[in-house]
């Protein structure tokens, strides 16, 4: 194992023990079931903006977005728009009534307004959809971290990922990941801040650019493994060393390639020269000075899926079952909001970061842009950049720490979640115990990780925010504004933005389209699938507005009110069996 690979292993090693270290703090003051499920509602907004952005700034978004910005360019721009969007929409919303209903879990809110146990097993079903869904790619993006950075098995990285949240998790609930989180988000920061300023600073002192009308060129002899079958596009004559399927026909030698675009199979080998101009995929910008220029892929509807993109990310944050349950952990309303200000900076200052490592990437790793491993753009950038030599080696480390805390932090948050939604709706009797919930949790996403191929963030992270906007974000927007919502209407509309939206995912991940609009669509849903699901509640609620809840008036005032009116109650503190005494 080389040196920057032990530096890194000993980085992702002592982010897993100090969290495990953090949480166990929490094993101390945890002892309720309020304490487990949502910190007895005693989180300051500063600390829990901290943990909000610690979990929602996943690994799909440390590793992800930097790979979408080497591969797409200025077209990738609206991924950050659209995630830091979300959190307008919340502060707008959601945020503070959310706080005031008194739930801890999104099914409870369902019930709380509409006095439905159905409405609230269907919701059961689609927090554990959406969760699993989003656990996946970050039990995958540690896998790929630690195949990256250190060439150990993606499975030792899943593995060891899993164990460290369940054991963060089981010690101390919520209250316990709020201080890991926090720690977390910071670390995060401070491993993009450090290596975009250095890396910045040499790109300034040196001569590079990024408006030539060329691809970029190789920095450094390179050999590069296709790992899955990929389409390449060249603009100017290419002359490679080739081993393996290219074309349709079998190589082992020096090739010649001509402006256009060639076909290579999985398993082969390229070898290029330094300066040899870069083959990008089909599809992406294919020079310089096109990454730059806006609509330049030659993909069709790109509107469209430009506008599915930001529908799905503005309305999709709001239904996210781990970020909805952060904001019960606040004292009250004026704090959920105040909190919800503080994340839309911190959240924006992070994707800053990330965005100028992404285009930095361009310069110095764009051997990725071959293999199609842009997602590990971030983790190579300051190696790349600086060279071999301990400075290199210790800024590697720092964002190998950073990238482990990505995966770790979003994946506690989205285990404590679901694991509140099965210990308060599935679960019963023996089995009514939180750590178990945990533990169930998290075993199918962790199995799926270790028996599929990884997937493209790109790809995982906006299917799993179209399903939540389609899904939840009707239900608390018109639950939340609009009196005339019924049970069956809420439930109908549920179903549909679900069904469409989660078939949409089942299709585009097993299905390979041609290019068209249909394509576009099942790939990015949420541009039908989100009016859909609120057409459906509301038509449905009309037709059977006679069943709007007798209380509806009351709901609605308590969601509303200021707290200082006392029309606010925790539904844990009017639970007749005492917290203290119940499983935890």
């Amino acid at each position: 194992m080389t040196i920057s690979a032990q530096v890194a292993l000993i980085s992702i090693a002592l982010v897993g023990i100090v969290s495990a270290v953090i949480g166990s703090l929490g094993v101390r003051v945890a002892r309720s079931t309020s304490d487990f499920l949502v910190a007895s509602r005693t989180v300051g907004p500063v600390a829990n903006a901290s943990a909000i952005s610690g979990e929602y700034l996943s690994a799909a978004s440390f590793l992800g977005i930097a790979g979408l910005i080497l591969r797409e360019g200025a077209d990738a721009l609206w991924y950050p728009v659209a995630f830091v969007a979300g959190y307008l929409a919340l502060v707008l919303f959601v945020a503070a009534p959310l706080r005031r209903s008194g739930a801890y879990t999104v099914p409870d809110f369902a019930e709380v307004r509409l006095q439905s146990p159905l409405l609230r097993r269907v919701c059961t079903v689609f927090v554990l959809l959406i969760g699993w869904l989003y656990l996946l790619p970050q039990l995958q993006g540690a896998g790929l971290a630690l195949t990256i950075l250190t060439a150990l098995p993606a499975w030792t990285g899943v593995a060891a990922a899993g164990a460290v949240v369940l054991l963060t998790v089981v010690g101390g609930g919520m209250r316990s990941i709020t201080f890991v989180q926090a720690f977390q988000y910071w670390l995060k920061l401070t491993a993009l801040a450090v290596p975009a300023v250095v890396v910045a600073g040499i790109f300034l002192g040196g001569a590079h650019t990024f408006d030539r009308p060329s691809a970029p060129d190789f920095p450094a002899d390179t050999t590069v493994t296709i790992r899955t079958d990929v389409l390449l596009e060249v603009v100017e004559p290419v002359q490679l060393t080739a081993t393996g399927d290219v074309d349709g026909t079998r190589v082992d030698g020096p090739l010649t390639w001509d402006p256009g675009r060639h076909q290579v199979l999985a398993g082969s080998s390229l070898e290029f020269t330094e300066g040899t101009p870069v083959p990008t995929v089909a599809g992406t910008p294919p020079t310089d000075a096109a990454w730059l220029e806006p609509m330049s892929g030659d993909a069709e509807n790109q509107l469209l899926e430009i506008y599915s993109i930001l529908i799905a990310g503005f309305l999709g944050t709001m239904g996210l079952p781990h970020v909805l349950v952060r904001f019960y952990t606040n004292p009250d309303g004026r704090a959920a909001r105040r909190t919800t200000v503080v994340v839309l900076a911190m959240i924006g200052g992070f994707y800053v970061l990330v965005t100028l490592i992404g285009a930095l990437s361009r310069l110095y790793t764009p051997q990725l842009l071959v293999s199609g491993q842009t997602d590990a753009a971030v983790l190579l950038v300051p190696v790349a950049a600086l060279g071999p030599g301990w400075v290199g080696w210790l800024l590697g480390g720092l964002v190998a720490a950073g990238a482990a805390a990505a995966f770790l932090s979003t994946s506690s948050g989205l285990v404590v979640s679901l694991a509140g939604v099965l210990f308060t709706d599935v679960l019963r009797g023996r089995l009514h115990d939180f750590r178990f919930a945990a533990v169930v949790s998290t075993v199918p996403p962790l199995a799926l990780a270790l028996l599929v191929p990884r997937l493209d963030f790109a790809l995982t992270v906006p299917l799993v925010f179209a399903v939540a906007a389609s899904t939840f974000c009707p239900l608390l927007v018109l639950g939340i504004w609009w009196r005339g919502l019924t049970a069956r209407g809420a439930i109908a509309g549920v179903l549909v933005g679900g069904v469409l939206s989660g078939g949409s995912t089942v299709v585009s991940m097993f299905v390979d389209l041609p290019p068209s609009w249909v394509e576009v669509l099942l790939n990015r849903p949420a541009a039908v699938t989100v009016p859909a699901a609120f057409l459906t509640m509301v038509l449905v609620s009309r037709w059977t507005r006679a069943e709007v809840p007798a209380d509806v008036d009351h709901a609605l005032l308590r969601l509303h009110a200021p707290e200082r009116l006392g029309l606010t109650h925790d539904r844990l503190d009017s639970d007749p069996e005492p917290a203290r005494d119940r499983s935890l």
